[in-house]
């Protein structure tokens, strides 16, 4: 029996654990976009470092390339879909739409996801009381250690890096901006939000009203102009969900260039992400950073 119990804890902190690993890349280059595999550093809240697994993707240039760094979203379906996500393929439509304007794309799991691991400390909590901004600041936290690992390498900028967060990355994005950004001077919010799909359901959401008054907190320190793209039939947030937290957002300081597009194949939720959708939001976005500082 102890044989037994000891193999289960040995169970339990394997699947806890994370791999050992050391700050920095992994192996070399490899691919048309120079696709490499970089483990960032993050402090939790306890003062406690954790390794983000992040990719890199590199434009075709050999000059030092502007940063954009993507933050992922939650899936629906609890820690076992958490655990199973993996980072985005340099190939993804996102990432190939900003390489070919030569941009580096980076994206890093944060901690509770893939081969992070760890703990998710940008849990809401229950869903009768969410603390919305808890899990912004915790996302936000590994976001701007992913962004200055990136901005520090010898073939990124240091300076104009660029913010994209789809999902509860988009509400990250948020957050973020309440918090000193000095290398980032753009940042996009795609179908920002917490609180979706509750019971892993579509259109099921958890205090809508508590997300919006958490948005009107991060809207009181932010201070860089953002761009929000949300799309009709988005499961996650409705039409009337994105109004009312945008309007939280800017009534209370924030500043934002909203928009609420069309309906994009059976769940506009997907845009960012899905087949075409660059089509959709590219142009939007071009328009944004052509009016944003680059450096």
């Amino acid at each position: 029996m102890a044989r037994i119990g000891l193999s289960v804890v040995l169970l339990v902190l394997g699947c806890t654990a994370q791999p050992p690993q050391t700050p920095g890349p992994v192996g070399s280059p490899e691919g048309a976009w120079r696709e490499q595999i970089h483990w960032i550093p993050t402090t939790e809240a306890g003062g406690d470092v954790r390794l983000l697994q992040a990719r890199i993707c590199r434009p075709q240039s050999e000059e030092p390339a502007r940063v954009v760094v993507i933050a992922h979203g939650t899936p629906p379906g609890g820690e076992d879909a958490r655990s199973a996500m993996a980072l985005p393929s340099c190939n993804s439509e996102a990432a190939r739409w900003f390489l070919s304007r030569q941009f580096l794309v980076a994206a890093s799991l944060r901690r509770g996801y893939g081969a992070t691991g760890g703990e998710w400390e940008e849990n809401s909590g229950p869903c009768s009381n969410p603390d919305f901004v808890h899990s912004g600041i915790e996302s936000a936290r590994d976001i701007g250690a992913t962004v200055d690992y990136v901005a520090s390498l010898p073939y990124a900028r240091p300076q104009g890096v660029v913010l994209v967060g789809q999902s509860a990355g988009g509400w990250a994005s948020i957050a973020y901006d309440a918090m000193p950004h000095p290398r980032v001077t753009s940042l996009i919010n795609m179908a920002g939000g917490r609180g979706g799909h509750h019971g892993n359901r579509p259109n099921s959401n958890c205090r809508p009203d508590l997300l919006a008054e958490a948005a009107g907190h991060f809207g009181r320190d932010a201070t860089t102009p953002m761009l929000w793209i949300y799309t009709e039939y988005d499961s996650y947030f409705s039409p009337a969900i994105a109004a009312a937290v945008y309007e939280a957002f800017t009534r209370n300081g924030g500043k934002a260039e909203f928009n609420q597009l069309g309906p994009y194949g059976s769940d506009g939720h997907r845009l960012f992400s899905g087949p075409g959708g660059s089509q959709i939001w590219g142009p939007l976005v071009e328009r944004y950073l052509a009016g944003r500082p680059s450096t």
